[in-house]
């Protein structure tokens, strides 16, 4: 039996259920590698292909420290390496991110049962601190500036968050006496 072809531009039912599929799976791999965490706050990296820069460090998501980023000099990252961010509309001691805005930047967040973030090197741990989060969480501070990270950032040393002009507000990142470098 011969089925008439589609004309062009048209889309068959099936091919719509098709891609929308594809968006559901593509959402739920992003959505599993960015919640990957075991029980002590470590991340789990799960890779699915070719990688190339740096490898994540091995420290704790809840540790901060510092480290030397993108021509930016030393600035605050993760036990991973990864770069971290303030959001000045923030303007210390209150996060204004959520819903879409912590997605993208997701907060940087203590581990259930872990009572306070762990200073790593070049920290000064009076600056580290938490604030509680509208959704019961508790996100890492310095110098009272809750922080976050940005997605696109996926190796130690890229900061290509650093003065974005995103979601209401610009992201810059922060030096080891808690003050903002607005260096681009």
């Amino acid at each position: 039996m011969h089925r008439p072809r589609p004309s062009p531009g048209s889309e068959t039912p099936w091919s719509a259920s098709r891609y929308r599929w594809l968006l559901v799976g593509a959402l739920v791999a992003l959505t599993v590698t960015l919640a990957a965490c075991d029980s002590s706050g470590t991340a789990v990296h799960y890779s699915f292909g070719p990688t190339s820069g740096p490898k994540l460090e091995n420290g704790p998501t809840y540790e901060v420290k510092v480290a030397d980023v993108s021509g930016l000099g030393p600035v605050l990252v993760t036990g991973q390496g990864l770069t971290l961010y303030l959001f000045v509309p923030d303007r210390q001691l209150r996060s204004t991110c959520i819903d879409m805005c912590a997605v993208q930047w997701p907060p940087l967040i203590l581990p259930k049962g872990v009572p306070r973030p762990l200073a790593g090197p070049g920290i000064k741990a009076g600056l580290l601190g938490s604030i509680p989060r509208a959704d019961g969480t508790m996100q890492i501070t310095y110098n009272n500036w809750p922080l976050y990270r940005w997605l696109p950032d996926l190796h130690p040393g890229q900061a290509t968050g650093q003065g974005l002009n995103n979601l209401g507000g610009l992201w810059w990142v922060m030096n080891a006496d808690g003050a903002i470098v607005t260096t681009k």
